[in-house]
């Protein structure tokens, strides 16, 4: 195993104490404010971030003081834990520990993916190689999905962590939102223009291997409930999509099975399919597993105004909404209105994107129509899939400032 070394040590404690002052600052606690209303359906100030998951070689990696490869990615975690804050000031809550979580693995198919990805650190694109090229004559190929968790490496790395600084920041045991995707790591095996062949080809094995990863999937739960694996997905545990579990709802201890903790679906894949398509060929087995979650988040970039109407609004367990800028969102903030479906708003990318200073005027404009859209919902603005900011930590704090101001100006509760 590596070693770090007393100066690296020295480096991350520095870390851990920086990320426990922001814990424990006043700015802390009015942001927690926000998001404990959100999480008990009342609509006071939505919470605004600029999510940096897409350009960490532009706000993480060059801060990085660590030299040792363990250290620096320890430090990388501390750092992350503080761009929102230091960087931005967004919205995002600053934790008082250090999170991990059990080193878990499931796989809803029994073939590893082949992707080639574009060269360079900014690099986004990436290539399909498929593994699957008949689905019909090739499906047993897909048989063998599996499951399993390492407790004594997540044993090891608490051991590690909780030596380094657990002093200073304690090291907590937390539980992302458990998943369920489906199409995601199909079309990874096969590619997309095969997927949507398939549906219409052999509609009969798109059914099987749908049912094949949906039980998977189900196994892995008892699974989780057997081996005493579950945590609670509540308050500054994560949520997929980069969001946070916050709700009043779920219980905060003493978790024994899946339907007290927040679960995620998407299915991107299949976004330009008709909806009785999306019924006919997804909806069914999404439907098995949102009856294993407690409470439900929904959707990544796809579009979801379509399938509204007869699919997901028909869960009552539905708590948040991915809104991305594909969809019709006036008709998605009439649909969430008054219930306690948080709209999370992904907005558009490229007016922080684009090169050169940011519009000011152009930003304001599209800020109002998507707080319009979005009052009398709980609301709440991520703004991913932005590959850049040129480097520039100012540019980025702009940009969050402009949005809070369109929503100080336009939204409504």
């Amino acid at each position: 195993m590596d070693t770090i070394s007393t100066r690296d040590r020295e480096i991350l404690r520095q870390r851990a104490r920086r990320q426990l002052e922001y814990a424990h600052a006043p700015r802390n606690d009015a942001i927690l404010k926000q998001w404990q209303a959100q999480a008990a359906g009342r609509r006071e100030a939505p919470p605004v971030r600029l999510l940096f998951s897409n350009f960490r070689h532009e706000v993480v990696t060059p801060r990085l003081q660590c030299e040792g490869d363990l250290a620096r990615g320890i430090e990388a975690v501390l750092l992350g834990a503080l761009v929102g804050r230091e960087l931005f000031d967004d919205d995002t809550p600053v934790s008082p520990t250090f999170d991990i979580g059990w080193q878990t693995t499931v796989r809803p198919f029994g073939l590893t993916p082949t992707i080639t990805r574009a060269a360079g650190p900014n690099a986004q694109g990436f290539h399909i190689d498929p593994v699957i090229h008949d689905l019909a004559a090739e499906i047993d190929r897909l048989r063998g999905g599996s499951f399993g968790v390492d407790r004594d490496a997540t044993a090891r790395r608490h051991e590690l962590l909780d030596g380094l600084f657990g002093d200073i920041l304690p090291v907590r045991r937390v539980m992302g939102s458990l998943s369920g995707m489906l199409t995601n790591p199909l079309v990874q095996l096969m590619g997309m223009e095969a997927y949507y062949l398939a549906m219409y080809d052999c509609p009969d094995a798109v059914h099987e291997v749908m049912e094949m990863g949906t039980a998977v999937y189900e196994r892995y739960y008892d699974f989780l409930e057997e081996e005493r694996l579950l945590l609670p997905t509540n308050g500054l545990s994560p949520l997929a999509q980069e969001s946070f579990a916050f709700t009043d709802e779920l219980p905060t201890e003493n978790v024994t099975r899946t339907t007290q903790c927040w679960g995620f679906l998407e299915s991107q894949e299949t976004t330009a399919v008709s909806p009785a398509t999306f019924g006919e060929f997804v909806f069914p087995y999404q439907q098995r597993l949102v009856k294993r979650y407690g409470l439900l988040s929904y959707g990544c970039c796809e579009r979801v105004d379509a399938i509204w109407p007869d699919y997901l609004s028909t869960w009552p367990t539905l708590r948040k909404l991915s809104v991305s800028p594909f969809n019709d969102e006036p008709r998605l903030g009439e649909a969430l209105r008054g219930t306690r479906v948080v709209y999370y708003s992904k907005p558009r990318a490229e007016f922080v994107t684009c090169d050169g200073p940011l519009d000011e005027k152009a930003i304001t404009a599209y800020f109002k129509g998507v707080c319009e859209a979005a009052s009398g919902c709980l609301f709440e603005i991520a703004q991913r899939e932005v590959g850049t900011i040129f480097g520039d930590y100012e540019r980025g704090r702009q940009y969050v400032r402009l949005a809070k101001e369109a929503v100080d100006a336009y939204w409504r509760p």
